[in-house]
């Protein structure tokens, strides 16, 4: 760890922190004028480095290295304008999470489109002419290239500042920033406004990948773990501010060079491996930074909001078809097991399918009724799992006693994790679970004499009398029916009520005595224990554990299971999971570009029912009693 060494690795991290501003700062761009958090942006970020691997390929030897490089951000741009003006703009007035639950159906597609174009292979471009060599500093070498995406960061960000403050196009995105209805008014064009600010902020994302060509090989695995940097470097500079979003991305690569400086430290006789912290130090900054500062660092805070989501109807008791519905259904589960005798993999599938239930339950709780939007609702499924994983292994406790424990884990979790959590709102809400679980997932990745680390655990199997599949399925739907009616219970009551008028109007609940927060926290430990629930079902029927139970993919998992089904029924989580499960595993089992034609199909429900399937069917449920009342 000398002097030189710490040099070379802040280098290392301004040129890393070029890269992350471009993608942060196209993402920045598109949420302040559309309002979309578009998770498909770390997809356009993987699509500009696969197309500059292509042009420079094809055309370095007639047009030259540079020019072909930068053509791919050019059609990069060009394919945010298709997929703004065919898809997102039919979908404007649609609820945010829906917009949401649209872009990551974007990710599966074009995902497996680059697959099918260049193949599962990693793709390795050339070094750039003239940059192919190093510069000597302080007796250690260091990559030209690098020293030039050093440069080409504030040469960027000085060209957007003049573009956003100096242009009449500028100030129209300034303005669709802080009043998209105002600009409208003054007769604005908002349809082309939006079309051109998702194009601008899709050829930055691409731009971002096309220079990493001749840093790193073109992967499949870039785009979700762009997009994660790239939520966290806006979020912790301030949505819609372009200047925040590069000093996020310099602090934040920065604080990795460091890491990887210090490498392993003792301190007190423990030895500390900071190193692993590069892992998750943008999450920990993001934590740190919204429990303080909410709107970033360089953003600013956003006036309370006296509708924090759309009033609904209140809620009311079940008919009794509803109720009968419910009851053969449950019948129906009752008896799959002897009508699939035939195909033992039926009863596995169920248990997977009871589980999502659960888990998309437990999300629903505190998204629906409470409007408490979470990205990071895998930490409390993964907290149970691990929970009861280690209850047996290190505890020896009993297979039945960890099932009971393992929610407590959780709710512990929750009740950590939710105290900071409900102080915030909108984005800021969602990104701080995130950071919390991916804070969470780290630990339990690195802690190889606890958890095993990256190879999980196993032999965590059921009791004696569970080793039987019928028997565990039982077990399974008895308590996720009862947990289900246990949490539909709780919403029909005064602390269910209390629940939905902090959601829709927190400013009334407060003034009439609601302690809007405390019972906000409340219903996170709830959803919580309930999904640790969830992963200690998972657990005992896989009979291992890993850390992709806590990994963000499953927290979207639920987000998708929730948002098909319907956030504003009840039954909208359960329609969800069963869907999305089904579809997962019978489109993947037999095709195999599965994540294209799930994507597809996700695209497709969404188009037909904004609302969600189950909202959809109580939208017409409402309308033929309506029609009903008038013919009488």
């Amino acid at each position: 760890m000398d002097l030189s060494s710490l040099i070379v690795q802040l280098l290392n991290g301004l040129a890393g922190a070029s890269s992350l501003f471009l993608v942060a700062a196209g993402l920045s761009l598109i949420f302040g004028v559309t309002r979309i958090v578009n998770f498909a942006h770390g997809s356009f970020f993987m699509v500009g480095i696969y197309i500059a691997y292509t042009l420079v390929e094809k055309l370095s030897a007639s047009i030259g290295f540079w020019p072909a490089l930068l053509l791919a951000p050019l059609a990069v741009g060009l394919l945010g304008a298709v997929i703004e003006v065919t898809l997102l703009r039919r979908i404007y007035r649609a609820p945010e999470l829906f917009q949401l639950l649209a872009t990551f159906a974007l990710v599966l597609v074009i995902k497996d489109a680059v697959l099918w174009i260049w193949g599962p292979e990693e793709l390795l471009g050339p070094r750039a002419p003239g940059l192919k060599g190093s510069v000597e500093i302080l007796s250690r070498n260091f990559p030209s290239y690098d020293l030039f995406l050093i440069v080409v960061g504030p040469v960027l960000l000085g060209l957007l500042w003049l573009l956003l403050t100096r242009t009449r196009w500028g100030t129209l995105v300034r303005a669709a920033t802080q009043d998209r209805e105002m600009v409208a008014a003054l007769g604005v064009n908002q349809a082309w406004l939006f079309t051109a600010v998702f194009a601008l902020g899709a050829l930055l994302a691409g731009l971002g990948g096309a220079l990493q060509l001749p840093r790193e090989p073109a992967n499949l695995e870039m785009d979700l773990h762009t997009i994660g940097a790239a939520f966290v470097v806006v979020v912790v500079g301030g949505m819609g501010s372009i200047p925040g979003a590069y000093v996020a991305a310099l602090l934040i690569a920065e604080l990795k060079a460091i890491c990887i400086w210090l490498g392993l430290v003792e301190i007190a006789g423990i030895q500390i491996s900071f190193s692993k912290l590069t892992l998750v130090v943008e999450f920990l900054v993001m934590a740190i930074v919204l429990v303080f500062r909410p709107w970033g660092l360089m953003g600013r805070a956003q006036p309370a909001s006296r509708n924090a989501a759309e009033i609904e109807l209140p809620l009311r008791p079940a008919s009794n078809a509803y109720k009968l519905g419910g009851v053969l259904v449950v019948l129906t589960l009752i008896a799959m097991p002897w009508l699939a005798a035939q195909s033992p993999y039926v009863t596995v599938l169920l248990i997977d399918l009871l589980i999502a239930v659960l888990f998309a339950a437990s999300l629903h709780f505190i998204m629906g009724p409470a409007g408490l939007h979470s990205f990071g609702h895998a930490a409390y499924f993964g907290l149970g799992a691990y929970g009861a994983a280690l209850l047996i292994r290190h505890l020896g406790v009993p297979m039945e006693l960890s099932l009971i424990l393992a929610p407590a884990v959780a709710a512990l979790g929750a009740f950590l994790y939710g105290w900071f959590c409900v102080r915030l709102s909108g984005v800021y809400l969602a990104m701080l679970t995130l950071a919390f679980a991916q804070i969470t997932w780290a630990i339990v990745y690195q802690w190889d004499a606890f958890t095993g680390g990256s190879n999980g655990l196993t032999g965590v199997w059921p009791a004696q009398w569970l080793q039987d599949k019928r028997n565990y399925y039982f077990l399974t739907l008895g308590l996720v029916v009862i947990s289900v009616y246990v949490m539909r219970r709780l919403l029909y009551s005064p602390f269910g009520y209390a629940l939905r008028a902090g959601r829709d109007s927190p400013l009334r609940a407060d003034a009439i005595g609601i302690d809007v927060k405390k019972i906000q926290w409340v219903a996170f430990i709830v959803a919580g224990t309930f999904a640790g629930l969830a992963g200690a079902l998972f657990a005992f029927s896989k009979g291992s554990i890993s850390p992709e139970s806590l990994h963000v993919s499953r927290s979207i998992d639920g987000l998708v299971m929730v948002l098909l089904g319907g956030i504003q029924t009840l039954a909208g989580p359960i329609v969800g999971a069963f869907t999305f499960t089904w579809l997962h595993d019978t489109v993947a089992r037999n095709t195999e570009y599965w994540r294209a034609m799930l994507g597809a199909i996700i695209l497709l429900l969404v188009l037909l029912f904004p609302q969600g399937i189950a909202g959809f069917a109580a939208q017409i449920t409402e309308r033929i009693k309506a029609a009903r009342k008038e013919a009488v």
